[in-house]
């Protein structure tokens, strides 16, 4: 068999293994006392823990009757640098990975490492290996993806989703491919997901039947009760109050941590980003205009002569109608439906969650969790970002290049 006949698989390489303190100058050095043998490089992993940086180099093996000197000059230099050195003789390159192929973000505060085990071992049973470990954030969160192949994707999110809930973490299964990277819109809702508050409660709390509406809105996002319904309900109970009362409504809104960084990041990276909610226009183009978003629709309060008429008008923005509007923004931007994100709380979220490429349930209701394609139960609204392979600092570089 000729040398261009030979397999990949058949030729002789060596594993390189570096280990120890981190400093400028190691990577460089390895390579320049690998050069003087002519090997060709056929794999570079390198990893830095707490300063300690393990860094691996998979060659070809040199010329015959060099190796010897290789493994010498190797371990001498590696010495001099207060280093340690391993090299182990093989053939070919890694091993092909598996099909199917999916990245599992895993979000603790603490991330303990009896749920790390838990899901280590539940990849491992579904047949998957994990290819690749890397952690997106340190805070306020602990963020860690698993590159995982050789299990689809969707038996593997079930798998996981069961333990992650009883470990008290969150669990986010993706197919891994470019289509994570060409994400390009994000569709969220708005009340207790980009801000804190229900919207119709602190119109009631002016009217002075806050008690009476809150009451009905924990109904109807439980989803015991008719969403079209109990809006008209609600907002019958406000009838009479003073236009005057919206600016008040808006000065009281109160955006959700990391919701401004959860923007500002899309932004940057080129995503277009839009709200869609069952609340008001009379906030959500407020939000629109203050957050730079490039979408907002929302229901209308209708207001005569200065005053709230106790009804709404236009198309109400409800379950299915939250779905229509991901579709329309999506058509608007010009991105496909299978590439878009939408994130929210409640029972009628649920159809918007479902035809999103990725359905993301912000501190959700249990029925929203167990439907949506990934949970996220911490109150800050940038872990979102982890999801998408944005990491921590990442999101700081930005800011800090922003600022300088």
């Amino acid at each position: 068999m000729s040398a261009s006949q030979t397999s990949s698989s058949d030729v002789p390489t060596l594993l390189v293994k570096i280990f120890g303190k981190d400093r400028p100058g190691i990577t460089a050095g390895l390579f320049d006392t690998l050069a003087a043998y002519s090997v060709d490089v056929v794999d570079i992993e390198q990893v830095v823990t707490r300063g300690r940086m393990v860094l691996c180099a998979l060659v070809t093996e040199p010329p015959p009757g060099l190796e010897g000197d290789l493994r010498s000059t190797v371990h001498s230099w590696a010495e001099s640098m207060k280093m340690q050195a391993e090299i182990i003789s093989g053939l070919g390159d890694n091993r092909p990975r598996g099909l199917g192929r999916s990245l599992v973000t895993v979000l603790g505060h603490p991330l303990t490492a009896e749920a790390t085990a838990a899901i280590a071992a539940r990849i491992t049973k579904t047949g998957g290996n994990i290819d690749r470990i890397f952690r997106l954030a340190k805070y306020p969160v602990t963020a860690v993806e698993f590159a995982v192949s050789g299990v689809e994707t969707e038996p593997l999110r079930t798998a996981l989703v069961t333990d992650a809930a009883r470990l008290g973490i969150d669990v986010a299964v993706v197919a891994a491919g470019l289509y994570r990277r060409a994400q390009r819109l994000v569709v969220m809702d708005v009340d207790s997901t980009l801000i804190q508050d229900e919207v119709i409660e602190l119109f009631a709390a002016h009217a002075g039947c806050e008690d009476k509406v809150a009451e009905v809105t924990a109904a109807a996002m439980r989803g015991e009760l008719d969403f079209e319904q109990s809006l008209h309900a609600r907002v019958a109970l406000l009838e009479g109050l003073d236009s005057s009362v919206v600016d008040k409504v808006r000065s009281e809104v109160r955006l959700t941590p990391g919701a401004r960084t959860l923007i500002r990041t899309l932004k940057r990276l080129g995503y277009q980003v839009g709200v869609v909610s069952g609340g008001f226009t009379q906030v959500t183009d407020d939000l629109k205009e203050r957050l730079g978003l490039d979408f907002a629709h929302a229901n209308t309060l209708e207001i005569v002569d200065g005053r709230l008429t106790g009804k709404v008008t236009g198309e109400i923005v409800d379950r299915a109608g939250k779905a229509r509007l991901l579709r329309r923004f999506a058509a608007e931007a010009g991105v496909p439906l299978s590439q878009t994100v939408a994130i929210g709380d409640g029972a009628n979220d649920l159809d918007m969650l479902n035809a999103a490429g990725l359905g993301v349930a912000f501190n959700a209701k249990p029925v929203v969790r167990e439907a949506a394609h990934a949970a996220v139960n911490f109150p800050f609204l940038d872990t979102v970002l982890y999801l998408l392979g944005v990491t921590r600092e990442e999101v700081e570089a930005a800011d800090i290049h922003d600022i300088g």
